[in-house]
């Protein structure tokens, strides 16, 4: 009975901690705009999260760490070198940067509004869950 009623939330949760570390590449991405060499990362978000809620296209296993292949560090694992993408230069730069500060912005706030989103859901569904468990004479 509980399983279920965390299930929805285990996701949302998985999509929250994916989305945070997102953001934290992308400002890295931003941060680093005049670093000689520097080359932008990502990753596949859709990908990451088919592997953390142990989608079987992506040959997860259900229970399996929260991304693995993509978080650093928590619930007790050790460190894991993550699977990122290289961006692909749109344009060809002198010091051989690859970050396009137009999509990086772009990016930083299409994912700034999905996770917020996302906090949205989790909070309707927690009221849904405390509201559901309330008695007939509560307020």
């Amino acid at each position: 009975m509980m399983q279920r009623l965390t299930a929805s939330l285990d996701f949302q949760t998985q999509a929250l901690t994916l989305r945070a570390e997102r953001q934290r590449l992308i400002a890295s991405n931003i941060a680093n705009a005049d670093t000689p060499g520097y080359v932008a990362r990502d990753f596949n978000f859709a990908a990451a999260l088919r592997s953390a809620s142990g989608s079987p296209q992506a040959g997860g296993t259900l229970g399996a760490p929260i991304a693995a292949d993509v978080l650093a560090e928590g619930f007790g694992r050790s460190r894991v070198d993550p699977t990122l993408r290289y961006a692909t230069p749109s344009q060809t730069n002198l010091d051989n940067n690859t970050v396009d500060m137009d999509r990086e912005r772009a990016a930083f706030a299409d994912n700034a509004l999905k996770y917020e989103s996302t906090l949205r859901f989790i909070n309707s569904s927690v009221r849904t869950m405390l509201d559901a468990m309330k008695g007939p004479n509560q307020a």
